[in-house]
């Protein structure tokens, strides 16, 4: 699209119009606020694959370009407020919905084209040494004709490394706007390798820390198994708007190197995606092999506590079988022992062997019965 013909209906509905400035008054309320702090990371023309000039404001990127017919702005922005990207979009045509996800991030990853314009979603990863953890950032691109617009919700990727990378090759970056998508995927891409050797390097400690007994793998499975839902997330659908990309190869004239870079890319892609899928897969299996020895062990501990009770019920049946042996010669001797004056056996020639006798038969008979229920 030629940039005298870049402004479309899609301008009118992204500025209001101007209205007819009038004096303030006392109850026009408080002052507006403060301009929030310029956003722009980097913005840098490019002609030929060449760096041109670094032009410090939106403003002075746009007069840049304007005065170079074959140049290519490259303009890198980090969470934008709302009015430069809607300066972005009245200059270079940008689709409102696309805006607007540019602003509200937290979108899927995804392609979609406006026109000569292409909006991409990316999801960057990158791994977190100290506490082990995946750290997910969004990035959102515009390719045009003669731009690419970068906006970033994240610290992930590092674009200045990319645009380090291109400018070394300007062969490369004299493809255009495409070469640089290229350059973002491919980092995107790249940034998933420490990831998924960090993510392997904690399911292998976690594998160890199950079978040691470690009361607290289960929430470190769970946290993991959450983020290799983000991964895939940001992987899988990757996979297809590559080969969306592919599929429109011959139809947008993509430079044949270009296309190879792409396929490579491609193939990276559809690499992690099936590396994070086995990973989810095997935090499963891990997570029902801890919950089969979590069960083993409370079986074992309530089994332990049952035979201990078995035990201490065993002792108890122990102490109550002597306690009612010992308890009839006692209950005699009590009520021989007693002061009264007329007792019928006081005065029996016999009473003393009869009482003896009868201590000792409910003893052995007691001891007889306790003896049968297996309780001595």
């Amino acid at each position: 699209m030629a940039k005298s013909n870049r402004k479309s209906v899609w301008r009118r509905a992204l500025t209001a119009p101007a209205g007819i400035p009038r004096p303030a008054r006392p109850d026009d309320g408080p002052p507006p606020a403060e301009p929030e702090p310029p956003s722009i990371v980097q913005a840098v023309l490019y002609r030929d694959g060449v760096r041109v000039s670094s032009p410090a404001t939106l403003a002075e990127t746009y007069r840049a370009l304007r005065e170079q017919p074959s140049g290519m702005a490259w303009i890198g922005l980090a969470r934008p407020p709302a009015a430069e990207l809607k300066s972005l979009a009245a200059e270079f045509d940008l689709h409102p919905l696309a805006v607007e996800d540019a602003l509200e991030a937290h979108q899927r990853p995804k392609l979609e084209r406006y026109g000569d314009t292409l909006f991409v979603v990316l999801r960057a990863a990158r791994y977190l040494d100290a506490p082990e953890q995946v750290d997910f950032a969004e990035l959102h691109v515009f390719v045009g004709p003669d731009f690419v617009i970068t906006v970033r919700h994240g610290a992930a990727p590092d674009l200045s490394a990319v645009r380090r990378r291109m400018e070394e090759t300007p062969e490369l970056l004299r493809l255009g706007p495409e070469a640089v998508l290229y350059a973002i995927l491919d980092a995107v891409v790249d940034g998933y390798a420490p990831v998924v050797e960090g993510v392997q390097n904690d399911i292998d400690e976690i594998e160890t820390e199950v079978f040691s007994g470690d009361p607290e793998v289960s929430r470190r499975i769970y946290e993991l198994s959450r983020e290799m839902v983000e991964f895939q997330r940001a992987t899988r659908p990757l996979v297809g708007m590559l080969h969306g990309l592919m599929a429109g190869f011959a139809k947008y004239g993509t430079d044949e190197e270009l296309q190879r870079y792409l396929r490579d890319v491609a193939d990276h892609v559809t690499h992690t995606s099936e590396r994070v899928d086995s990973f989810r897969q095997a935090l499963t299996e891990i997570l029902t092999v801890n919950a089969t020895l979590v069960t083993q062990q409370q079986n074992a501990e309530m089994r332990a506590l049952a035979e201990a009770g078995f035990e201490q019920n065993e002792e108890i049946k122990r102490i109550s079988s002597w306690a009612a042996i010992l308890f009839a010669p006692t209950l005699v001797g009590t009520i021989y022992g007693m002061n009264f004056e007329h007792i019928p056996e006081l005065r029996w020639l016999f009473g003393y062997p009869f009482a003896l006798l009868l201590m000792g038969v409910v003893c052995t008979g007691l001891y007889a019965v306790f003896k049968r229920r297996d309780w001595l």
